[in-house]
């Protein structure tokens, strides 16, 4: 038994540079790799994401002279967190964490790719007009509910769940799959959003207990 057509497991930035000893790394990160591994193999249809960054772009605190990282600074289009140079195009740390197992993943969805603008969400940039694409491949495939998993909690999943929801997606976050940065408060702040967006919560051993029992279902937890 997989999940069905309707169904899509989002795997969003598991990549090294948010790994530990990475540039940008999430704490524990790297423990999310062997739970998603598990879920893949119960879900048919499967998207992945890379943070993908031209040198120099404008969220990396060295691209402003005498920031320093996890500093906030206006952009054209808003508030930004100032970010240690990381995921940038075509290095090591931009690539997909080596033990991660997806062979089946059907698209990979590159963003923060334009140089002015950050991008933490899979479907929007921060921007909040710059689409990726992805909410219309989904309807396309005649997905209705996207499962969250990858780093960070708080900021990519997170906003990748809540775009989903704005895009009129049901949208679950998949929590023993997904780690944070908690940066100011950043960890309580993205679920009191996403439980006011009406995103769900579960865990991996629920998912795949539905799975096994042909008769997937989603515990509020």
């Amino acid at each position: 038994m997989t999940y069905g057509a309707q169904d899509c497991l989002l795997v969003i930035d598991v990549q090294n540079d948010f790994m530990p000893g990475g540039a940008l790394a999430v704490p524990h990160g790297d423990e999310v790799v062997p739970v998603i591994n598990r879920l893949a193999q119960v879900f048919g249809h499967v998207v992945l994401t890379q943070d993908w960054h031209p040198a120099g772009h404008a969220s990396f605190a060295t691209s402003h002279a005498g920031a320093a990282p996890f500093q906030t600074a206006t952009l054209p289009y808003g508030e930004q967190v100032l970010w240690p140079d990381h995921c940038v195009q075509d290095t090591p740390g931009a690539a997909l964490h080596a033990d991660l197992h997806v062979p089946h993943a059907r698209l990979v969805i590159r963003k923060g790719h334009h140089a002015g603008v950050d991008s933490y969400s899979a479907f929007l940039e921060a921007d909040r007009t710059t689409k990726t694409g992805l909410a219309g491949y989904l309807r396309e495939q005649g997905v209705a509910r996207v499962f969250c998993v990858g780093l960070a909690t708080d900021y990519c999943v997170a906003w990748s769940a809540l775009d989903a929801r704005a895009a009129g997606f049901e949208a679950v976050m998949v929590e023993d799959a997904c780690r944070a940065i908690d940066l100011n408060g950043s960890l309580d702040k993205a679920w009191q959003d996403l439980a006011a967006a009406g995103v769900r919560r579960t865990t991996s051993d629920a998912l795949l207990a539905g799975a096994a029992s042909h008769n997937p279902w989603l515990p509020e937890s």
